[in-house]
């Protein structure tokens, strides 16, 4: 296994830390049945599988009122795997350059008159895995289907069936993202992989007139059937890390197991698995939720709110005329509790007893508790 960089040995340390003694943290005693519990503070480090769930449905409460009473496409961009090796010495740099290709093609194709004519709006996350966690960089984007016209104030709906035109979508990503890749290696800004033993300078060049000549692929999905579903489905992507704890299988002296897909489970020696989970940590700093058209944050106030008005004036007797709050929606004034917050956007209630269900428990400092909490050892 090759040296850790400081994101990645950041982000070890932090989960190994994360829910123990070494944070803090309080014993909950529940009044009604005695029962201790000790709870540890999180590391809220953004790659730890156990610390997104909160974060992920903060985030679909605030996108839910951006919503558009419109039908919405699932599009995916994936780098090519012949970038792999480049993208893993240059993670911003080609990451950087795949949300700007994929935003770029679908907005100037929507833009094209002979296509919508219209702004559409997209909000891209980042992922760099597959199942069996290896490095597989990929846009998912959600897409309005239809796009809003300034110069005429008039949404523009679009094809039920489809967004645009994959195999144009294909064609236009790959040279966006070439052309990009291509300006980064003539100002000397690439770091390129070298062949074992000597150094190719053409290598790239003819890397380049290879993918031009291959076919790109770009997937869309079917739209959404209700809008308020858009956020939900694309918050599963938002917050989620290279491997879930759902997936874990086990932990023995062969390796780690985790479940891939289609029912099946990979085992792989312990230091393989961290060095396949590291590979996922993204830059410091590096933002891999992004939005572009009418939800870039510069056109939220101003087109996406025109958009809406007009939308929910051609639809005002309708359900779906503008986005309702949805369950989890609550007052962020009346919501400084973190229990009730907790409660009000993933329906966990933090203040039950798991052993008795009562609402009886309290909170106390580590040092309060009478003895050694329930199944921890003196």
């Amino acid at each position: 296994m090759r040296a850790l960089t400081p994101e990645q040995h950041q982000v070890l340390g932090a989960i190994a830390r994360c829910r123990t003694a070494s944070l803090g943290g309080h014993v909950e005693v529940c009044l009604e049945c005695g029962q201790e519990r000790p709870i540890y503070n999180s590391c809220r480090n953004r790659h730890c599988p156990k610390c997104q769930a909160l974060a992920q449905a903060r985030w679909v409460e605030a996108r839910s009122e951006r919503l558009l009473p419109v039908p919405y496409f699932h599009v995916v961009f994936t780098l090519p795997a012949e970038l792999r090796a480049i993208a893993k010495l240059n993670r911003q740099l080609v990451f950087n350059a795949l949300f700007q290709a994929a935003s770029e093609t679908l907005l100037e194709l929507a833009l094209d008159p002979k296509r919508l004519g219209a702004r559409l709006g997209v909000t891209a996350v980042l992922h760099t895995w597959t199942r069996e966690l290896d490095f597989h960089p990929h846009l998912h984007c959600i897409v309005t289907g239809g796009g809003f016209d300034a110069e005429t104030a008039r949404w523009v709906a679009g094809n039920p069936r489809y967004l645009l035109p994959v195999r144009v979508l294909g064609v236009l990503f790959r040279e966006k993202l070439l052309d990009s890749l291509s300006r980064l290696e003539r100002a000397n800004k690439l770091r390129l992989p070298e062949l074992p033993g000597r150094r190719d300078p053409q290598g790239f060049d003819r890397l380049m007139g290879q993918l031009h000549r291959k076919a790109w692929v770009v997937y869309a999905k079917r739209p959404f059937g209700v809008p308020e579903a858009v956020f939900r489905y694309l918050g599963r992507y938002t917050h989620r890390v290279g491997l879930s704890n759902r997936r874990l299988v086990s932990l023995d002296e062969r390796g780690v197991t985790f479940r891939t897909k289609n029912g099946k489970a990979l085992t792989l020696e312990p230091v393989a698995f961290l060095s396949r989970f590291v590979e996922h940590v993204l830059p410091s700093g590096f933002v891999k939720i992004r939005h572009y058209g009418l939800l870039a944050p510069k056109h939220v106030s101003t087109l996406l709110a025109c958009a809406r008005a007009v939308l929910t004036a051609g639809t005002q007797r309708t359900a779906s005329a503008a986005p309702t709050p949805t369950a989890a929606a609550i007052d962020e004034n009346a919501a400084d509790d973190y229990q009730e917050r907790v409660l009000a956007l993933t329906g966990v209630d933090l203040r039950v007893c798991t052993a008795c269900g009562a609402c009886s428990l309290q909170r106390r400092p580590l040092l309060e508790a009478r003895g050694p909490p329930s199944g921890v050892a003196a």
